[in-house]
């Protein structure tokens, strides 16, 4: 199954001044094509954790999504980090040249040889061998390397690139393996007592996944709750309803207490 992994940069995110919503709308796009996010990380806008990062992720076969810091201002380092970190230079792209000059002519600068022209062009710079992601917001590219995608931070133009990306290279990835999951709140019951009941599903049903998401007892909305653990299985739309009959039979067998907490959901499981 492939695997899908989100950087999102920038010192703004890290210290409070902006609140990250890329990683909720990765995991939604993801999930509305039977697809999953295996790992997400934040960083800084510095040039040796980035490229540190880009080499590990390069050296796998994830698909990865990245998510600000390609502009060409000085705290901006994620393109020269992603050339870095496959020894390649950045070099200006010719397609994204025209883009960039199309997208600029609109706010009337149209000589690109002056200083603020040269400074515009360098968001159109990319490891050698780049290709480009279409922006539909403003027209300035993202680009593509090696499986990694490299979008701005801003939402509105950072979503519609990454739906592209996956509806575009990815399409045939859609709905490959559907996945079930079913879950129950399982009250006044300890986690540990529940394990091996958790290893009896995985070992009958093949392909099954369990999980368990304990509750301390308070809510969302900071009212205390009962102590609960939301407990369920996860897998093939063939196998889950097999399996949630036995964990329920199991639990009532234990003399335990459960609610469901909803009706069934058909959604990606994250590997």
């Amino acid at each position: 199954m492939t695997r899908f992994g989100l950087y999102v940069i920038g010192d703004e995110i890290l210290s409070g001044r902006r609140t990250d919503r890329h990683l909720t709308h990765v995991i939604e796009a993801l999930r509305s094509r039977d697809l999953a996010l295996t790992w997400a990380q934040f960083l800084p806008d510095e040039r040796e954790p980035l490229e540190k990062a880009f080499r590990a992720s390069l050296a796998t076969d994830d698909v990865v999504f990245s998510c600000g810091g390609i502009g060409a201002t000085p705290d901006d380092h994620t393109r020269q980090a992603a050339g870095a970190a496959i020894d390649a230079p950045l070099e200006l792209h010719p397609q994204a040249r025209d883009l960039i000059a199309a997208a600029v002519a609109k706010r009337g600068i149209h000589d690109l040889s002056t200083p603020e022209g040269k400074r515009v062009l360098m968001m159109g710079e990319f490891p050698r061998g780049a290709a480009l992601i279409p922006n539909a917001y403003n027209g300035i590219p993202g680009f593509s390397i090696a499986r990694h995608y490299f979008v701005p931070g801003f939402p509105v133009m950072a979503w519609p690139m990454i739906d592209w990306v996956l509806d575009t290279e990815f399409r045939e990835h859609h709905h490959r393996r559907p996945q079930l999951e079913r879950s129950l709140l399982l009250f006044d019951t300890p986690e540990s007592s529940i394990v091996p009941l958790m290893q009896d599903i995985e070992s009958r049903f093949d392909g099954v996944r369990t999980f368990s998401l304990p509750s301390v007892g308070d809510g969302a909305d900071g009212k205390p709750r009962r102590r609960h653990i939301e407990f369920g299985v996860k897998g093939a739309p063939a196998q889950v309803p097999a399996a949630y009959e036995y964990l329920q039979s199991q639990l009532q067998s234990m003399g335990c207490e459960v609610q469901s907490p909803a009706a069934p959901a058909s959604r990606p499981a994250a590997e």
